[in-house]
């Protein structure tokens, strides 16, 4: 079984990371085990960690006014998922369910918070990491989007 520090250390999220780097974020990091169906976090609770995925499938909900929830996204095993956690208030937007049982390495973050202010390098790898996966998860909904309502104008 490998350590969360080597787990990052092979993790596409991190390779721009030095190794020094990595065992330094690898400090906020536990291992978290999910059952098919349980909630990692809820919209408007406290987004107190980021998640790198190691098995399972997580879904990213939103819910609907006339009840239920709405998948927007599902995650697998290689990605990542929450980054409220970087923006005040520091809350979820959305909720996120395992859809499979699902093992994940959760950060702390208020450590990882901590780590990429007190190490500007740091955060600002941590920060463009974070961002080329939005960049990704925008496009991928705009598709979706174009799929579900077409290319036509009004």
């Amino acid at each position: 079984m490998r350590t969360i520090t080597q787990f990052l250390h092979e993790h596409p999220f991190f390779a721009d990371f030095d190794p020094p780097m990595v065992e330094l974020l690898a400090g906020c990091a536990t291992n978290v085990h999910y059952r098919e169906g349980e909630t990692l976090f809820t919209e408007g609770g406290p987004a107190d960690a980021f998640y790198v995925i190691r098995t399972g499938r997580v879904a990213i909900q939103v819910h609907l006014p006339a009840g239920g929830a709405l998948v927007l996204d599902t995650v697998d095993a290689g990605d990542v998922v929450g980054w409220s956690w970087l923006v005040p208030p520091y809350r979820w937007a959305f909720d996120a369910r395992a859809a499979l049982p699902t093992s994940a390495t959760a950060f702390d973050a208020a450590c990882l918070r901590a780590k990429c202010e007190a190490d500007p390098a740091v955060g600002y790898l941590f920060m463009r990491s974070v961002n080329q996966i939005m960049m990704h998860r925008l496009e991928a909904a705009r598709v979706r989007l174009l799929d579900l309502y077409g290319g036509t104008s009004p």
